[in-house]
């Protein structure tokens, strides 16, 4: 979980990208990869491979990864010489899973190191997972060194989840295969473990006794951007909630782990996926409200609805979530965890509010001062920074009574570590994978549990026909959903 290439043992001699030429690949993994060549973070002796169907030469292929530095890497991190050393460094196979014989060409360009720790990493449709796998373990490659790079979604409910996790566990053993959500990467959200466990100050007041609420809110300003085939299909309580956001809410409740090992953090975060209570059939109407966005406006530019991005076309699929939920355990029972996520709102951020109880008895009332609860936000995008807000007397004479007001602590990565290079989340994952750290990656239980969690609550929904909300793009969602946090005395951090 550190920035240094701490090498094992174990460490990978190869890294193989199927599915190089699509656009996760160019966009993240191949910049990602090239940051970690150009800072001498890579195993000096590591092989680099990209797969695909396309039929391309070696000088088509290096070409394409070229393009993709110049287009996705920032031109102060372009360094010409290592771009050019690392396009040369990189072969390329081309493979179809549905021809598996074209693997023989994989395993000959992995020439010695094919029995050695070698990285496959499957950037392309859940849905052939299984057959490259399979396609994998035909030509050889998939033996008891190799490991699995899967990316989200896996499946799209709990019975494709299995039958996508059983694919790849016929052929993989489970410590060898590393599912990955990107957002596990991000410093930010590693931040929450040293927040929360690498303090005093906070963790014996991380419970019911000192919080009334929690909110996690990922809100994106954006709509479906050329994804209209893929989200129409998921919506956004399949491709956010699912994954990132109880993967957020996972990190904020869990017990304190053993250690930083995978297996000790994913044993904790399962406890908790397993803790939710259900919101099914009978009370979806109440903990839950789904919108989809209309026509309206995202910083000045008029912007069309979700049906008319792709031609006019009718639709129930979800763009805006968000539900009251609860972890039934003792250290949070009785406290609300709001989830909220939504395209076209009002603005880009993705934070965590946390409101503590208030004090239980005020001495500044009778001086006519009054008192607001403690407050903690943590901002991971656009910016990152902790804010901690407290009661603080507002400087005077008093001479018209006592006056206090809540003042923010604020800790901006930004500014206290402006000095530190930022990394890409992949950049993290890639490193950890090639030295066989599974601690950032996500288990199969947890998966599993979280389908079977969301899953009731999709099934509620069409059990009762009602359609999403309209909520205007621009705004944070239908109106519905100030009333689900209002009815119980909250409000929406905004």
């Amino acid at each position: 979980m550190t920035d240094k290439n701490i090498l094992t043992e174990n460490k990978a001699r190869a890294v193989v990208i199927i599915g190089i030429t699509g656009d996760l690949a160019r966009r993240m993994l191949i910049p990602s990869l090239y940051a970690l060549y150009r800072d001498n973070l890579l195993p000096k002796d590591i092989k680099l491979v990209g797969a695909s169907r396309s039929n391309l030469t070696t000088e088509a292929f290096r070409a394409l990864v070229a393009e993709s530095l110049m287009q996705f890497v920032a031109a102060t991190d372009r360094v010409p010489v290592k771009m050019e050393g690392f396009c040369q460094s990189f072969e390329y196979a081309a493979v179809d899973s549905a021809k598996p014989e074209t693997f023989a060409v994989l395993a000959d360009i992995l020439g010695n190191v094919k029995n050695s720790e070698v990285i496959y990493h499957l950037s392309t449709s859940p849905n052939l997972y299984g057959s490259i796998c399979a396609a994998l373990q035909s030509a050889g490659l998939a033996h008891d060194k190799a490991r699995l790079l899967i990316e989200k979604p896996i499946g799209h409910d709990l019975t494709s989840s299995r039958a996508i996790n059983a694919a790849a566990g016929a052929v993989f053993d489970e410590e060898r295969i590393f599912r990955i959500d990107h957002y596990l990467g991000k410093e930010s959200v590693q931040n929450l473990l040293a927040l929360r466990f690498g303090n005093m100050l906070f963790e014996p007041l991380w419970n019911a006794s000192h919080i009334e609420q929690v909110q996690i809110t990922v809100a994106e300003t954006v709509g479906v951007e050329g994804r209209w085939g893929y989200y129409d299909d998921a919506g956004a309580l399949r491709d956010m909630v699912q994954n990132h956001m109880l993967q957020l809410l996972s990190l904020i409740a869990m017990e304190p782990p053993a250690g930083l090992d995978s297996s000790s953090v994913r044993n904790e975060k399962i406890k908790v996926l397993r803790s939710l209570r259900p919101i099914g059939s009978d009370n979806t109407a109440i903990d839950s409200v789904q919108g989809q966005y209309s026509a309206g406006s995202i910083g000045g530019t008029s912007v069309v609805s979700y049906a008319d991005e792709e031609g006019s076309k009718a639709s129930n699929t979800e763009t805006f979530v968000a539900l009251r939920a609860h972890i039934d355990n003792w250290r949070w029972a009785g406290v609300p965890f709001y989830l909220r996520t939504g395209k076209r709102l009002a603005e880009r951020s993705t934070e965590i509010f946390i409101q503590f109880r208030s004090v239980p008895h005020s001495i500044f009332k009778a001086a006519g001062a009054g008192l607001s609860p403690n407050k903690m936000i943590i901002k991971m995008q656009p910016e990152e920074s902790i804010q901690l807000y407290l009661m603080s007397k507002v400087p005077g004479l008093d001479r018209d009574g006592l006056k206090l007001k809540a003042v923010p602590l604020n800790l901006s990565f930004d500014h206290v570590f402006s000095k530190q290079p930022r990394r890409i989340a992949y950049e993290r994952l890639f490193l950890d994978a090639i030295n066989n750290n599974g601690t950032l990656f996500v288990h199969r239980d947890e998966i599993e549990a979280a389908w079977q969690w969301i899953d009731g609550i999709h099934n509620g929904w069409q059990q009762s026909g009602q359609p999403p909300h309209k909520y205007a793009s621009g705004s944070w969602g239908p109106t519905s959903a100030i009333a689900l946090t209002e009815r119980h005395g909250h409000s929406w951090h905004e």
